[in-house]
């Protein structure tokens, strides 16, 4: 007796990962720690890489224009790149691409360390977006077509998505590490500059990356249709047809809204962290040790929003209400940022925890949701849309929302106006995604469309 159109089959006895498969599994894990690490960096190291390559001071408008050219320009062109890089996903294999990826953006990063000017700076950071927003759309098909037992997928790509926070808290130890010990490293450019140390330490994931990855089996799914001459060519227009256009635009909307959080907020307050009034008159070295302290809560943050989102995606069957579970209290973040961020440490840690656990669990929804709406065709090139377009380029521009409008904010320091601007942003953007999510479209079924 066969079950009625749009059921799904009971769900079969999961099964035991395999060796390789757990190979593939700290794989995934380690390339987005990678990732997270090259993407979470700037607010760290942006302050002293323009004090230093540009001797602007900290508030002035030239200052603020820079950080929001070097929150913006990098991803815009990541996202362009990265679109670009999903659909070769679809075209060439989802193994090629990911390999490469890695090679662009350890060799910029490299390079960004030795960077002698602002622009030489911008350049680099430029390339290493690229390759981070190629790597990760790449990764989130290849996962989810080498697992096809559905509840082991929305498993696989939730907790490997976890591990970005492994990137995270490395960033925050490796920073302090920069901090507190770079003066007994070896100088770079003649100097002994934490940011420059911070840089160099997160290519070191790359080498075992760069080794296994290539060993590593192509999704077996995209390997058949491309051998049977069944895979159609992918094209760009389809996503934009009746079919798909109204989850290609919704999904870019509130991915970029998502996003919005990090560039828009929390990025901006890590920057400004040193003209807290309980850190006036410390030295740098405290200062920069007291940022390191506000990463670490953001990590704890950004950890406990893909835990949650890895435990709930396999246990809430209803996308969207999965999704407005990280959404709506986001509502609350334009008055956290308001009068709790500049009163203390314990106020700002508390805010860019929540704020950091909100926006992470909406970063691994996607992860899970957008490889379920789009056919093997345009699987990569749809994930792409939503994630660079929307969370790559429309999102960060909330970066020069905020440092435009912080320009012109009347506050005591950087830290007040800088919230105020951000509360701002958020405000729009949390209400927008809030609007939004009822236009989403449910996925029908847990298995992948063809």
């Amino acid at each position: 007796m066969s079950l009625p159109t749009g059921v799904d089959a009971p769900a079969a006895p999961r099964r035991s990962l395999t060796m390789l498969e757990w190979v593939i599994v700290a794989v995934a894990c380690l390339g987005f720690a990678f990732d997270t690490y090259e993407i979470v960096i700037l607010p760290l190291i942006a302050r002293p890489a323009i004090s230093t390559l540009g001797a602007f001071l900290p508030g002035t408008a030239q200052f603020n224009r820079w950080v929001g050219v070097l929150f913006f320009i990098p991803f815009l062109f990541g996202g362009l790149c990265g679109f670009f890089g999903g659909y070769l996903t679809d075209r060439v294999g989802r193994r090629r691409v990911l390999v490469w990826s890695i090679l662009i953006y350890t060799a910029s990063t490299w390079a960004a360390a030795y960077a002698t000017s602002l622009p030489l700076f911008l350049l680099f950071r430029c390339t290493t977006i690229i390759g981070v927003c190629v790597e990760y759309v790449a990764a989130v098909a290849w996962l989810a077509e080498l697992f096809t037992d559905p509840r082991q997928r929305e498993a696989v790509l939730g907790y490997t998505q976890v591990a970005s926070g492994l990137g995270s808290f490395t960033l925050a130890g490796a920073f302090y590490v920069a901090a507190t010990y770079g003066h007994v490293l070896p100088p770079i450019r003649g100097a002994h500059e934490t940011w420059r140390y911070t840089l160099l330490f997160g290519t070191i994931p790359a080498i075992p990356l760069i080794v296994v990855r290539p060993f590593l089996p192509e999704s077996p799914i995209w390997r058949a249709k491309k051998a049977e001459g069944t895979l159609k060519r992918p094209r760009i227009s389809e996503l934009f047809q009746p079919a798909l256009a109204r989850t290609t635009l919704v999904s870019a909307l509130i991915v970029a809204c998502g996003y919005a959080i990090t560039f828009g907020g929390t990025q901006h307050i890590t920057i400004a962290v040193p003209d807290l009034t309980e850190l006036v008159g410390r030295s740098r070295v405290e200062k920069e040790q007291a940022v390191s302290a506000v990463q670490f809560i953001t990590v704890l943050g950004n950890v406990s929003g893909r835990l949650l989102l890895a435990w709930l995606v396999v246990h809430v069957v209803q996308r969207r209400r999965l999704l407005l579970g990280f959404v709506a209290p986001g509502l609350l973040l334009p008055f956290m940022f308001i009068w709790l961020v500049p009163t203390g440490m314990v106020a700002l840690g508390l805010t860019m925890f929540l704020a950091s656990a909100l926006a992470t669990g909406q970063y691994s929804f996607w992860g899970n949701y957008l490889p379920r709406v789009y056919p093997t065709r345009v699987r990569g090139t749809g994930e792409s849309f939503a994630v660079n377009i929307g969370g790559r380029i429309l999102g960060p521009a909330a970066a020069l929302a905020t440092t435009s409008l912080a320009t012109i904010m009347i506050g005591a320091n950087t830290l007040q106006r800088a919230t105020r601007a951000a509360a701002v942003v958020l405000a729009v953007t949390q209400l927008t995604a809030v609007v939004a999510i009822r236009w989403l479209p449910e996925p029908n079924h847990q298995e992948l469309p063809e």
